[in-house]
């Protein structure tokens, strides 16, 4: 191969690296934001990102990441929740974030229960407290956008 091409390759592959998007969201990062919707943004990116993770170690069968990765998942659904709920906007009148973070629980909640099915029969139950609050939280979410004049 000419230097050319290996100079061509190496300049690709470092163009390639710094445009592509961060294989992880952080939670730190959604913590800083101070604008709430898009901290509740940057929190279901996170519990999505978590998702994968979890996927990932049950794969594997590393059950302590597998653990670590459901509690993640919780956490940053609870921050994006409670973002949501401090803005003290109407989900009614002002749907952007709201929408999202319902849309976002509700493929959530569809992949928690598609991981609850692959896991042993023993196993199933610690999953319980996540789909019961990422149930909770979709359904306060949709009822306060489908909700008529108080």
């Amino acid at each position: 191969m000419s230097r050319f091409r290996i100079l061509a390759a190496l300049f690709a592959l470092a163009a390639a690296l710094q445009f592509a998007p961060a294989a992880r969201a952080d939670l730190k990062a959604a913590l800083a934001e101070r604008d709430l919707g898009k901290r509740s943004k940057l929190a279901l990116d996170n519990a999505a990102a978590a998702m994968k993770a979890a996927r990932t170690a049950f794969d594997r069968g590393e059950n302590a990441k597998f653990t670590e990765a459901i509690a993640e998942i919780r956490e940053s659904v609870d921050l994006a929740y409670d973002s949501l709920k401090s803005t003290g906007k109407d989900p009614r009148k002002s749907p952007r974030w709201f929408k999202h973070a319902e849309i976002e629980t509700r493929d959530l909640l569809k992949k928690v229960d598609t991981l609850q099915q692959d896991l042993n029969f023993q196993e199933r139950p610690q999953l319980d407290p996540l789909k019961t609050r990422l149930q909770q939280i979709h359904d306060d979410l949709l009822l306060g956008l489908m909700e008529g004049k108080k």
